[in-house]
């Protein structure tokens, strides 16, 4: 699929429409026989389980209002990176995106909490976070935001984050001394992977490949999925189960397309986005394993990693910079049982 690239000018021309924009579909949303075309956008392909899910989404949407509403995808990066995604549905200029939790711990702090490294024992403990009392607060405060400009719908999974790179298996803690790996653009990430002697590098999801090729970094570190649906595997062929985060996501909606539909319209798409969360978690299972198995038939180096606990001790300073903020919130999230 081709790649449209959006950039700053760009966005400022959507700035400067999106007031009217934003009046217009008010005015569309308010009228009850008026078709409204929600515009939905991912950084992964279609097919790709968030991107499925949101898909399935639309179609329950046309069918409760008989083909009122409806939801076009926009897949691949069409429409930009994360940043960007996240800007132009504060605009108004599109309506739904599936964004990670990292990029959200700048406007709410408690987020960050989800991005320390091993916060989560394993997959089963991060979901009952989620859906329980602390995931529904964290998404209200995200609602409630001020400026924030965004509703917090639900959250998607994302499966646990592992270092891939270009040069060796990361085995142990020093393996990663003076490798650049790509992290989210949170500084929390970039701490993290410096705290574990790599050097980590900020940079979007739509810019890796381009930085593998070249040789600005060695790597990055994600989920299977993401890493094999984005072909990551012919650049950095060595894929170590590090573990080192388990990051929720969240499908967000813009606060200003929101306000300006109906309540039951409102309901109808919260209701929707719960039921597509449930679907996203199934199909995320399948699809780690399917991309585990084209990994390896690919010629891909998986290995584990054994002694986690030098990797939980080398992250401790990141715990003490990014979490003494938040010690209740920790301390909730580590009696969920």
């Amino acid at each position: 699929m081709s790649k449209v690239t959006i950039d700053r000018r760009s966005l400022l021309r959507l700035g400067a429409g999106a007031v009217a924009a934003t009046t217009a579909m008010k005015a569309t949303i308010s009228s009850a026989q008026a078709k409204v075309v929600l515009k939905a956008t991912d950084v992964h392909p279609l097919g790709y389980p968030t991107v499925e899910a949101v898909v399935r989404m639309g179609k329950k949407l046309e069918e409760a209002t008989k083909g009122r509403i409806s939801i076009q995808m926009y897949p691949s990066m069409q429409l930009g990176g994360e940043k960007e995604m996240i800007e132009q549905a504060q605009l108004g200029a599109l309506q739904i995106a599936r964004i990670s939790v990292g990029p959200m711990g700048p406007l709410v702090p408690e987020f960050n909490v989800f991005n320390l490294p091993f916060v989560f024992r394993d997959v089963a403990h991060m979901e009952k976070v989620i859906d329980g009392p602390i995931g529904s607060e964290l998404l209200d405060k995200l609602t409630k935001h001020p400026t924030a400009g965004l509703v917090g719908l639900c959250y998607m999974n994302a499966g646990v984050r592992n270092v891939y790179n270009s040069k060796k298996p990361i085995t142990k803690v020093e393996d990663l001394k003076g490798l650049k790996i790509r992290m989210m653009g949170n500084p929390l990430f970039v701490d993290t992977m410096n705290s574990l002697g790599g050097n980590g590098v900020a940079m979007g999801f739509d810019q890796l490949i381009n930085a593998m090729q070249t040789g600005v970094v060695d790597g990055a570190e994600n989920n299977e999925p993401s890493y094999e649906s984005g072909q990551h595997y012919r650049y950095a062929k060595f894929y170590s189960k590090t573990g080192h985060l388990m990051i929720p996501e969240i499908l967000v909606f813009s606060k200003r397309t929101f306000d300006g539909m109906s309540k039951d319209d409102q309901e109808l798409i919260l209701k929707t986005a719960k039921e597509a969360q449930l679907e996203q978690r199934k199909l995320w299972y399948e699809r780690e394993q399917e991309s585990l198995k084209k990994m390896l038939e690919a010629g891909v180096v998986v290995n584990e990693v054994t002694d986690r606990e030098a990797f939980q001790a080398a992250v401790k300073p990141v715990w003490e910079k990014h979490g003494a903020a938040h010690k209740a919130l920790i301390d909730r999230i580590a009696a969920v049982n």
